[in-house]
């Protein structure tokens, strides 16, 4: 998530001071909110199919999904490629509405452009990643999973999985996620994908990193 576009290259230009260069990137303005979504990519973006209209009802009043759903194919080399969707869904933030039920609504549209997307092209890379603020066991994360896409459960060099630190609860939770269909599961690096656990994380952001590594072929 990222807050205004110039924001977003702001970011992306003291990254590349530091000696990470980011040629490619996408923002995705959200509908409702302030709060945005952001990929920067070392490999060229090759198709934009982001969803940002998608709406459901809560009772008598419809709902706009709030940040929408930013998914991008990437190019990372002349024989593979693979879409992204990148996600936030609705935060733990009180709604009359229902906070918990606007997430899982939000998460079974989530899956409806999943399948979506792979009866479109049975042969697609798939990787879903982002911030689902939601647990594993929860019914956002079950409508998400549905039969089409596998975790793959991110975890550090002490074998935890949390991803999420709320201070004022003083608990752990697991709320960020690497999700892919079993196509590109075929190419995940396991001993390499992990949550990152670095002091320097706490200064950034109350979410720690995931790090995905796959191998660049069709297998």
């Amino acid at each position: 998530e990222i807050g205004s576009e110039p924001l977003l290259e702001e970011f992306r230009g003291k990254l590349r001071t530091a000696g990470l260069d980011y040629p490619y990137a996408d923002y995705l303005p959200a509908p409702n909110t302030n709060v945005n979504l952001g990929v920067l990519s070392m490999f060229p973006i090759v198709g934009r199919k982001s969803v940002t209209n998608e709406t459901y009802t809560i009772g008598e009043t419809t709902l706009p999904v709030q940040r929408g759903f930013q998914a991008l194919d990437l190019q990372v080399s002349t024989d593979y490629r693979f879409r992204l969707i990148n996600v936030h869904l609705k935060s733990k933030v009180f709604s009359y509405h229902g906070q918990t039920e606007m997430r899982r609504n939000e998460a079974r549209l989530l899956n409806k452009h999943v399948r979506r997307f792979l009866a479109d092209e049975p042969g697609l890379n798939l990787l879903v990643v982002g911030d689902f603020n939601d647990q594993r066991g929860s019914a956002a994360l079950r409508e998400v999973l549905g039969r089409e896409l596998s975790d793959l459960r991110p975890r550090d060099q002490f074998g935890d999985y949390w991803t999420h630190l709320w201070e004022d609860e003083e608990t752990y939770s697991r709320i960020d996620y690497l999700l892919v269909n079993t196509n590109m599961l075929r190419e995940v690096v396991e001993p390499k994908t992990r949550a990152v656990r670095d002091p320097a994380c706490a200064g950034a952001s109350d979410h720690r990193p995931l790090f995905g590594v796959f191998v660049a072929r069709d297998r």
